[in-house]
């Protein structure tokens, strides 16, 4: 029921956004029983313009890098006043605030061992601050600060593998997901939550948020765009306890032979120039298979 929503209506975010759609989710799971610590970013800036809030838990607004600091001071302070137990605490931030200026308060958090569920939503580029380049943006995309044109194809450089660096933490658990798969993506919170409560340390789970403004595509696809990078292999669904790679699991592996990457391509404006380039596609698409291939193994 509507009444039970935990995150409601009214916000500011973008028609599409994909991001509320997994927070949505993630609070459903969740709970009322819980607290949030945000990092500065699209999520804040369209959930608390003053005087309205779309927030119906507690919730605190981090800087752009230390949302993994203030969710360890939210463990620490619960823990001295006696009141821990039963609570979930949640630190939410985007890839800018996550892959690049937050990684260091993230990476102290999971040393720690604070008994914390980290996510990060990913749209793949500074999208609050005017689509500038992130080290989560993809190969070839075209931002404010990467334009695609006659002297460079789009961003230069690979993606940061942000999960598998966490992973090396040796947390408890780490996993990816996406809202075209809400079933998949509850059942990892439910995990991750549930790692926390049983004193195993912090988890963390890596959510796959397009973006409609940043993207350049319609709103109404954004499920879609989000199934499609699971069925070409660009993003994989997989989970994973310990740092060891050989206890990861893929959640959600393609029925079927993936499709070509260049169909996911072609619906988002950011990569409208490589449909002219198909020797940069067919590179893009070995990439693909090549950690595919490895993934599955």
């Amino acid at each position: 029921m509507a009444s039970d929503e935990l995150f409601v209506s009214g916000h500011r975010g973008c028609a599409g956004c994909g991001m509320a759609t997994a927070v949505r989710m993630i609070l459903q799971e969740a709970g009322p029983n819980t607290i949030v610590a945000n990092a500065t970013g699209c999520l804040e800036v369209m959930t608390t313009g003053y005087p309205e809030t779309s927030w119906k838990v507690p919730w605190i607004h981090a800087a752009f890098e230390n949302a993994g600091a203030v969710a360890s001071g939210v463990d620490v302070a619960l823990k001295k006043l006696g009141k821990r137990d039963g609570v979930n605490i949640l630190a939410f931030a985007g890839d800018g605030g996550t892959f690049d200026i937050g990684f260091q308060a993230l990476s102290g958090m999971l040393e720690r061992g604070h008994n914390i569920t980290y996510v990060v939503f990913d749209n793949e580029a500074y999208m609050n601050t005017g689509i500038q380049r992130c080290s989560s943006t993809p190969p070839y995309a075209s931002t404010t600060t990467s334009p695609a044109g006659k002297v460079i194809p789009g961003k230069q450089g690979r993606k940061k593998p942000i999960a598998n660096i966490v992973a090396a933490h040796d947390i408890a658990y780490t996993a990816t997901a996406t809202i075209a798969y809400h079933g998949d993506l509850k059942k990892k919170v439910r995990k991750a939550l549930e790692v926390n409560r049983e004193g195993k340390g912090p988890a963390f789970i890596h959510v796959f948020s397009p973006c409609p403004t940043g993207w350049r595509y319609p709103s109404e696809m954004t499920v879609e765009l989000s199934r499609m990078a699971v069925e070409t292999g660009i993003f994989v669904l997989w989970e994973q306890e310990g740092s060891d790679p050989r206890n990861r699991k893929i959640s959600c592996p393609p029925k079927e032979k993936r499709k070509p990457v260049e169909e996911y391509f072609k619906l988002q404006g950011r990569f409208r120039h490589l449909l002219k380039m198909p020797d940069i596609i067919e590179q893009i698409q070995k990439e693909v298979d090549e950690k595919c291939e490895n993934l599955m193994q």
